[in-house]
């Protein structure tokens, strides 16, 4: 099986290359599951058809679903939601404020994912593409149960002992509820559920990630940050898709302005995701809804390539410890070490070989150091980031 998600900011066309790639996946014989995860869905308006919280066939080997993100925040998390609500109203007055509060930000995408790992396991078709909400976040996200790993493990268990024991008596003393065996277990279940996911998600002959952009300014730096994230937690970026390019062939005065800005952001795209393989989708002259204008776009971007293969599969960038300092791995394929010279600007690491020029959206943890030495073998480039401080 295969698993394809699509990400990018809100508007840039996430829905329509997602559908777009279905349509093509499903004509070639592949038996096809494009999903949507975003609270605000469109994927049933692009595909023009009502869909439902279940998979609804739409053509031969083409089945289509918007997760309901409410109803898998009840299946997968609604005793501890319960248990929270119970725990904050204990001393105040119980309100919609207060449910609120139990759903953690990014828990509606994450556990809107689970139900992806589910088809997963099930093997019911051989290729899923994911439309996910507007941002790369909800997969950061995925490294939860890494970090809760040990707790999980050691602690969890002993925990659980503990509660049981004494919880009938810190409850009668402190008036407050404590957490039953139910409530426990569901942690538990969705903690395993999650490590699961991660592994699927992080296999490279199984998962691709693709980022969708437009030739803007807000959406190419949104872009780089969630290329540098999704490298760092050792997600397969395959593609990056650039939408709604206009044509060459439209000659229009109105249009010269923004094909000129369109130009110097293709130029940096280019820059900025080497070595990733870039697409382009036109902007139509007419609004992308339909089959038919969804089997159009798909054969504008991928052309006579299958869609489903992996575009890449190589690490473009990662972040390790080394001692006190940060070290950052760029893979730099056919650079000589010669013409290679680098320095940062605020979030920026800006590489230059030659004519060639790469922006590199640094995480935050980089962000309070400085660049102490680099090396360049091998075709990667190596940066090693630290507290001038420490020396």
């Amino acid at each position: 099986m295969r698993i394809i998600l699509y990400i990018g900011k809100g508007g840039v066309g996430k829905t329509s290359i997602a559908a777009a790639t279905a349509v093509k996946s499903a004509l070639q014989g592949m038996k096809t599951l494009v999903v949507s995860t975003d609270p605000a869905h469109s994927l049933g308006d692009c595909l023009d058809i009502k869909l439902s919280n279940e998979p609804v066939e739409i053509m031969e080997n083409l089945w289509a679903q918007e997760i309901d993100a409410i109803h898998e925040v009840e299946e997968g998390w609604g005793k501890v939601q319960k248990y929270f609500t119970e725990l904050f109203t204990a001393k105040a007055v119980k309100d919609i404020t207060t449910q609120e509060l139990t759903v953690f930000p990014g828990m509606e995408d994450l556990l809107s994912l689970l139900r992806i790992l589910k088809y997963y396991k099930e093997g019911s078709f051989d290729l899923i593409i994911i439309d996910c909400a507007p941002t790369g976040e909800t997969l950061a996200l995925l490294s939860f149960p890494e970090m809760l790993r040990w707790w999980m493990e050691k602690l969890f268990p002993m925990k659980k002992k503990a509660i049981k024991v004494a919880g009938p008596i810190a409850e009668s003393i402190l008036k407050i509820p404590m957490p039953s065996g139910q409530v426990l277990d569901e942690i538990d279940h969705m903690y395993h559920q999650l490590d699961e996911m991660k592994k699927v998600f992080s296999d490279r002959n199984t998962t691709s990630i693709r980022i969708v952009v437009n030739p803007e300014k807000m959406v190419v730096k949104e872009a780089q940050r969630s290329f540098t994230y999704l490298n760092i937690y050792d997600f397969n970026v395959d593609a990056v898709i650039v939408n709604r390019v206009i044509p060459e062939n439209v000659t229009d005065d109105y249009f010269k302005v923004w094909k000129d800005i369109q130009k110097k952001y293709k130029t940096e795209i280019i820059e900025s995701f080497s070595p990733i393989p870039i697409y382009y989708a036109p902007l139509f002259e007419t609004e992308v809804v339909g089959m038919t204008m969804l089997n159009r776009m798909a054969q504008e971007v991928f052309k006579d390539e299958n869609p489903v293969e992996i575009k890449y599969n190589g690490r473009a960038q990662k972040v390790d410890k080394d001692g006190e300092d940060y070290v950052l791995t760029i893979n730099m394929p056919f650079m000589e070490k010669k013409d290679l010279s680098l320095n940062q600007k605020g979030d920026q690491l800006v590489i230059k070989a030659g004519s060639i020029k790469r922006n590199i959206t640094l995480p935050r943890t980089l962000l309070a150091f400085s660049i102490k030495r680099a090396k360049f073998e091998e075709e990667t480039l190596k940066i090693w980031f630290g507290d001038d401080r420490n020396e």
